[in-house]
């Protein structure tokens, strides 16, 4: 697959060290699809928390959603309710809760008198979203099948989860630590989906 920062081994080896934890939460009797939405809940609470330039923990909240977010899935193997509404309520609400931070560092940023800041921040939403676009039309089409299009790519979901993160527990000490860190995703989430769009292409040329 096409150059991401995080391998499919690297992925399966924090699986297997988080499933643990996913067997534990699934003794306390919350659902997969409870775990979606308090996940998602999370990610409000970090976007009101950069609205109020709160941006350390923010930060920490983005981390802790983002983290918490991967138990959903473990939860519903170890207690057997995989399902395809699932699948699609934990890629929903991954998406809405991702968007709905970036709306909370524009009105941070804002606020604190940052223009900069506010107009990157728009643009890393942009881009964020082209990624999990081009993942899902793609395999909506059957091109990559299974999760092969989540390993195409410079700069899937994880690695925009720590680069944001970074740049937002810094924004105290310097706003524009969270401008580089922005302006970095934007782009490598463009070189991402352009990545995810040559896949795509060369795959449909060659079924003719």
């Amino acid at each position: 697959m096409s150059g991401s920062f995080v391998s499919p081994e690297l992925r399966a080896r924090v699986r297997g060290l988080a499933e643990p934890v996913g067997r534990l939460l699934a003794r306390t009797g919350l659902s997969p699809n409870a775990l979606t939405v308090i996940g998602f809940l999370i990610a409000c609470l970090a976007a009101v928390a950069a609205g109020a330039q709160a941006w350390l923990l923010a930060g920490f909240l983005v981390i802790f959603g983002g983290v918490f977010d991967m138990f959903d899935g473990l939860v519903a193997r170890a207690t057997g309710k995989t399902s395809k509404a699932g699948a699609f309520l934990d890629s929903t609400f991954d998406r809405w809760g991702e968007g709905v931070v970036y709306i909370g560092i524009v009105a941070g940023c804002i606020f604190a008198g940052f223009d900069p800041g506010a107009i990157l921040a728009a643009a890393a939403m942009t881009a964020a979203f082209m990624v999990s676009y081009t993942r899902a039309r793609s395999e909506s089409l059957g091109f990559v099948p299974g999760t092969g299009m989540a390993n195409i790519g410079l700069a899937p979901r994880e690695v925009r989860l720590v680069i944001l993160t970074a740049g937002v527990m810094l924004a105290g000490v310097s706003l524009t630590i969270l401008a580089v860190s922005l302006g970095l995703i934007v782009v490598l989430a463009t070189v991402t989906t352009v990545q995810r769009i040559v896949a795509t292409l060369n795959q449909a040329s060659r079924q003719g």
